[in-house]
């Protein structure tokens, strides 16, 4: 007999989990040791694990957005002197802590998932407390009274819908679906919407009546294949995130710039990294902290040195003759932790030498670039940044060798990629000591390992990813680089992550 199990019966085993936990005498002293440690829980953190069960079981969810849904949902107490996110991820940190959610990884993304026990039991009380409720899209979904709804359909349809205008979030997830589609409209009224997440759901067009959704906080679409925002976009005066990446939208309404509320704008099209167009209008968002990609064009960057309060910067298209605006903008972000460039074509040359300090708060730096003299003018900043744990260089004009000799002290993610001359990596003794991953792509005249890697004593993981013949013959048996290779496996073996399954790497910055 085969051991192959068709979907029916793989649906009724994972229906069975739920009915063991109800009915099985068996697990009542871990169902009850589970309900124990739910129930010692702070009255804001059972909201925050309990909206945690509305993701698909096994699903990995990166903790930026985690965090912003809570922030969303109003889940967040105010504390004076710190943001509402830094609170949200001390709720998440405590629910770690206490093993009701597991720490993971998305590449260098920190994540999160619940696990199936705990899912389950979550579900089972949000139900009967009415939180949130989880539907597949083909089931009728009746009044229910609960504030939380989370469709998970395979075929791309949302079955009627009634009694559930009181929504205050609605989840969307489409696996393996081809088209979807609301028929112009959402499928009930939403006047109370918080939260409304259609992330990589093939939609046909918006919903006509999207922008009536006045208490809209968070909105994602990215993913999606929508071509253009709404003029009436500005409508939604409550919006405080918007995710558009990796949709075909080219350029931002002008009606953007009356969302005053909006702290988070994410943007721009995977491939070559091309931004979206905005007006100038950008310069009235006072309260958005987390902007990228948009793309350099008129005076743009000159006008993003107004918006000192950014915490996130992603700017594409950039051109030489930018270089001193944006040098002059960047220095008055006194706050700026995650900063990417990338260059409007590999012939374009950036110099830095008015960039005479990098602020002190960044701690992810993203280079796509033909930088002048990157060892000379640029590498010794950064090196020195104090809070630096992430940096990217991409398309970097470098020598043929580079060498790092000290700094990056808090550094734990470095990539290189796209260096066409790069043939020697060094990194010396002491330099880098918190590294836990190095990724290595379309490096293809590096010819070795980079020499001093075995200092690296706290790695994690690695990629070295369509590399030279000369670097795959370094590593293998009787290689220059073998006994090396075997010592950073070694060293990686006890961690999950060894091989880093990164996704689009030009957008993951945006949201570490």
């Amino acid at each position: 007999m085969s051991s192959k199990k068709s979907l029916t019966e793989w649906s009724t085993i994972y229906n069975s989990l739920n009915w063991h936990l109800t009915n099985n005498p068996l697990l009542e002293p871990m169902k009850s040791i589970l309900l124990f440690s739910f129930n010692d829980l702070p009255y804001r953190l059972k909201q925050c694990f309990l909206y945690c069960s509305l993701f698909p079981e096994d699903h990995v969810i990166v903790n930026h957005k985690l965090i912003t849904l809570w922030v969303a949902e109003g889940f967040v107490e105010h504390v004076e002197g710190l943001t509402p996110e830094k609170v949200a991820n001390s709720y998440l940190m405590e629910l770690i802590f206490r093993n009701m959610l597991q720490q993971r990884f998305r590449g260098p993304l920190v994540a999160c998932k619940m696990h199936d026990l705990l899912r389950e039991i979550a579900l089972s009380i949000a139900k009967k407390e009415k939180f949130c409720a989880v539907h597949d899209g083909s089931e009728t979904v009746e009044e229910t009274g609960a504030l939380r709804l989370s469709i998970q359909t395979t075929n791309g349809e949302i079955g009627s819908c009634t009694g559930i205008s009181r929504l205050r979030s609605f989840l969307v997830f489409a696996t393996g679906v081809s088209s979807f589609s609301f028929s112009n409209k959402l499928p009930f009224d939403l006047k109370l919407l918080k939260v409304l997440d259609l992330e990589d759901v093939p939609l046909d067009c918006l919903p006509d009546n999207l922008t009536s959704l006045f208490n809209l906080k968070y909105l994602n679409l990215s993913g999606t294949p929508i071509m253009e925002l709404p003029e009436s976009i500005g409508k939604l005066r409550n919006l405080q995130a918007l995710n558009i990446r990796l949709t075909k939208i080219e350029a931002l309404p002008r009606g953007i710039s009356k969302l005053i509320n909006l702290r988070y704008l994410l943007a721009g099209r995977s491939g070559k990294i091309i931004g979206v167009r905005m007006t100038s209008s950008i310069s009235k968002m006072k309260k958005l902290q987390s902007f990228g990609y948009i793309e350099s064009e008129g005076n743009i960057i000159r006008l993003i040195g107004n918006m000192t309060q950014l915490t996130v910067l992603g700017i594409s298209n950039v051109k030489e003759r930018d270089e001193e605006d944006l040098c002059a903008s960047i220095q008055e972000m006194k706050v700026l932790s995650k900063l990417g460039l990338w260059v409007a074509d590999g012939e374009e040359f950036l110099r830095v030498d008015a960039l005479s300090s990098p602020p002190p708060t960044l701690i992810v730096l993203n280079w796509s670039a033909n930088w002048k003299r990157l060892e000379e003018d640029l590498l010794p900043h950064i090196e020195a940044l104090p809070s630096l744990r992430s940096l990217w260089l991409d398309n970097a004009s470098v020598r043929k060798e580079l060498c790092f000799n000290r700094g990056f002290v808090k550094l734990w993610y470095l990539q290189f990629r796209n260096l066409a001359l790069l043939k020697k990596i060094t990194i010396e003794k002491g330099t880098m000591p918190n590294l836990q991953f190095l990724d290595i792509r379309s490096c293809m005249t590096l010819e070795t390992l980079p020499q001093g890697l075995e200092h690296l004593t706290k790695l994690e993981g690695y990629r070295f990813d369509n590399v030279s013949d000369k670097f795959r013959e370094s590593v293998e048996e009787e290689g220059v680089d073998h006994a090396k290779m075997l010592l950073v496996d070694e060293r990686c073996k006890k961690y999950t992550n060894k091989s880093i399954p990164i996704e689009d790497f030009a957008f993951t910055w945006l949201k570490a």
